[in-house]
């Protein structure tokens, strides 16, 4: 490639594994800190009492630096810190991430990583079908007529009752509203319901030979927020396209102008916590 014809963050060094749009929303590099993610947790109103079980055991990331007992500190993929997701260590329990924002024109969004997944190793054995799932959302709603809110689910599901899948899966559709006082209302979105295959072959995904060694992953996954659909997305070598991908649609909410969050989750198939490790996270746009 001549110099010339190089995007202009090419020579950045954190940025040119990369393949941004042509605006750049944010780059996460977990080094910097937190980086605004949080804990995603359910609606209420009074008490906290009312929010949906599902999310009152939520585990909110934190900063790591991966030590392990047997091979010491490894660090992120690129630095010293990543973010970590951990589960509770009981059968279907989920960690959350999330970051809000708001976006300022409707056209292509872009999400890249690169991640890792492992249950903690707490066993001297490979443990590799004790995580079930990681994934990504967006949550979003926009002003079109008619006014929605959208949120395309892709999640990664490795394993289900200690049985391997290793298939990429989009979501339909999720659970009817609850109301949560008088102005809110509630729904929990990550449950087993509603998923479907991404229609190409399975993807076996880079594990390693025992519990404490990493291995990080490349993800892009771009959707259009204007048309309301996936365009795609890419793990490590494989692209899929976005034409068979739904998303899930639900009446539009007061207060959620121009809202564009972004979340991650793992989920763990063994009394066992899951992690999911994110190096660096990076948001673009096409406007």
């Amino acid at each position: 490639m001549n110099d010339q014809h190089r995007p202009p963050h090419y020579t950045d060094p954190r940025l040119s594994r990369f393949d941004p749009l042509s605006r750049i929303l944010y780059y996460d590099d977990f080094d910097d800190g937190i980086n605004g993610w949080s804990e995603l947790i359910g609606n209420y109103t009074g008490s906290l009492d009312n929010m949906l079980p599902e999310y009152r055991d939520m585990r909110p990331p934190m900063l790591s630096n991966l030590t392990m007992w047997d091979t010491g500190t490894a660090g992120s993929m690129d630095g010293t810190y990543a973010l970590k997701l951990a589960t509770r260590a009981q059968r279907g329990a989920i960690a959350t991430s999330i970051k809000r924002q708001t976006f300022r024109k409707r056209g292509l969004i872009q999400l890249e990583c690169y991640f890792s997944f492992k249950p903690e190793a707490s066993e001297l054995k490979l443990s590799e079908l004790d995580v079930r799932a990681f994934g990504v959302l967006f949550d979003v709603q926009d002003g079109l007529n008619p006014e929605l809110r959208w949120m395309p689910h892709l999640r990664y599901l490795n394993a289900l009752d200690g049985q391997r899948v290793a298939q990429w899966q989009f979501k339909r559709e999720t659970r009817p509203f609850t109301a949560i006082g008088e102005k809110t209302v509630s729904h929990f979105h990550l449950g087993p319901e509603g998923w479907g295959d991404v229609p190409v072959t399975r993807q076996e995904l880079c594990y390693n030979e025992i519990a404490s060694k990493m291995n990080w992953h490349y993800l892009r996954v771009t959707v259009d927020l204007e048309s309301r659909r996936f365009l795609g997305f890419q793990c490590n070598d494989v692209r899929y396209d976005g034409d068979d991908l739904q998303v899930v649609q639900i009446p539009a909410m007061p207060n959620l102008s121009c809202m564009l969050n972004t979340a991650f989750w793992v989920e763990t198939d063994a009394d066992k916590r899951a992690f999911l490790y994110l190096d660096s996270v990076l948001l673009s746009g096409d406007f």
